[in-house]
């Protein structure tokens, strides 16, 4: 099953540049993402090409000699794809598909992909549309180079801008349909989160692969789907959850990504909603992944896009079970300690040090490593919220009936 899987897999090629901004080792970590992103989407990456440029060429994203080296490799192996690791313009990605004479997509078309494949409701799916739509609109002229309108003269007049400008009608009027269809089902939503009543709202947050879903299921005991794929989760789940006898919602959203596209976080900003109306945010990392504070900076850069920055958070590192620091011998003299030497123990006294010790957890959702403490942290902090929202409410507490006793012997006494 494994090895027919595997035949059917896209070959394909991956690219990035090198810039100041960007450096090796940099592009290296996000064309081990993209290579992961393609993987999820159904492609097999057989080799990645990088060129170091103070900026992507205009025309072609990379050098002249880099397209004609890709070129030829691509003929040579039969390679049906190539995947740039940033978003090419409708210039860049008209010239590309003239040269290579392959599919060429950038990493915005890939998560779109990704995310077409990953909706399963019709709210999911009509985000998603509307993503691709926007991302299609300024595009549109490079499908129509079977035309040829750029040669000119004898009967190369008339008809292909008319069939350009007929298809961004069509385009712009689906994007116009499709936004009057998430405002309704934005309003239907909105009627469903305030028929839940006022419990206290705690909403799942993070990159994207770093377990929210396993906690989810571990939490409300529940069977939300996990698959060890980017996007595994695109439709936001809600679940009653009950801890000591107190009851709150918990929202599974949509996982984070460095680079996400400009039309993903508009089209999903009411499904981003439940981050926007919740109480408290657990910000689920995975510890274990080398680049785990990367993700906490991109999360971090999207909660304040939709202003959520200030909301109360917890810090959840996920995953301690897989973690394993890099090691440095004894007589090696000459490599520099940095922070992926860290042991577990020395990460937990960073992050404690740096969001308070009450606001930073470290578990393993698979083994339920810890998980008594990430219980009580999360049953403290909701009470919290829960004893200022309904001051004479307090019965919910075993400790309020105790107080309750101790106060009525006073008063018996007096």
């Amino acid at each position: 099953m494994l090895e027919k899987e595997i035949i059917n897999f896209e070959k394909t090629v991956i690219a990035g540049v090198i810039t100041q901004e960007q450096d090796e080792e940099k592009l290296s970590e996000y064309l081990d993402e993209l290579e992961f992103l393609t993987f999820t989407a159904g492609g097999e990456v057989v080799k990645r090409f990088s060129q170091k440029m103070e900026r992507p060429n205009p025309k072609t994203f990379l050098g002249t000699g880099k397209i004609e080296q890709i070129h030829l490799y691509i003929k040579e192996n039969d390679i049906k794809t190539i995947i740039f690791d940033d978003e090419l313009t409708p210039a860049q990605q008209k010239n590309l598909n003239k040269i290579l004479d392959c599919k060429v997509l950038d990493r915005t078309n890939l998560i779109l992909d990704i995310f077409a494949q990953r909706a399963e409701t019709s709210y999911a799916r009509t985000q998603v549309e509307l993503a691709q739509c926007q991302y299609l609109l300024p595009r549109l002229s490079g499908m129509w180079t079977h035309l040829e309108r750029q040669r000119g003269g004898i009967g190369m007049r008339g008809p292909g801008e008319t069939e350009i400008e007929t298809d961004r009608r069509i385009v712009r009027d689906r994007i116009a349909l499709l936004k009057d269809k998430i405002k309704t089902i934005d309003k239907q939503m909105s009627v469903q989160r305030s028929n839940r009543g006022a419990l206290v709202r705690v909403a799942l947050v993070g990159y994207t692969n770093v377990g929210k879903s396993t906690l989810m299921n571990v939490i409300s005991k529940s069977e939300v789907f996990v698959e060890n794929k980017l996007f595994a989760t695109l439709d936001t789940t809600v679940r009653k959850v009950v801890i000591k006898n107190l009851p709150f919602l918990l929202s599974d959203t949509v996982g984070f990504i460095r680079k996400l596209p400009t039309q993903l976080i508009e089209s999903f900003k009411s499904t981003l909603d439940e981050v926007r109306e919740a109480d408290l945010l657990l910000h689920v990392v995975d510890i274990s992944h080398a680049d785990f504070e990367d993700h906490i900076a991109s999360v971090n850069n999207i909660l304040q896009d939709i202003g959520c920055i200030d909301k109360q958070t917890i810090m959840v590192f996920n995953k301690i079970d897989a973690y394993k620091p890099l090691t440095i011998d004894e007589d090696d003299l000459i490599t520099e300690k940095t922070s992926r030497h860290y042991t577990l123990e020395e990460w937990k006294s960073t992050w404690m040090a740096n969001v308070g010790e009450h606001n930073a957890l470290f578990i393993s959702a698979v083994n339920k490593e810890n998980f008594e403490e990430f219980r009580e942290k999360v049953y403290q902090a909701v009470r919290e919220i829960h004893i200022t929202r309904f001051p004479y409410n307090n019965f919910l507490y075993p400790e309020y009936k105790d107080n309750m006793a101790v106060e009525k012997e006073d008063s018996e006494e007096e």
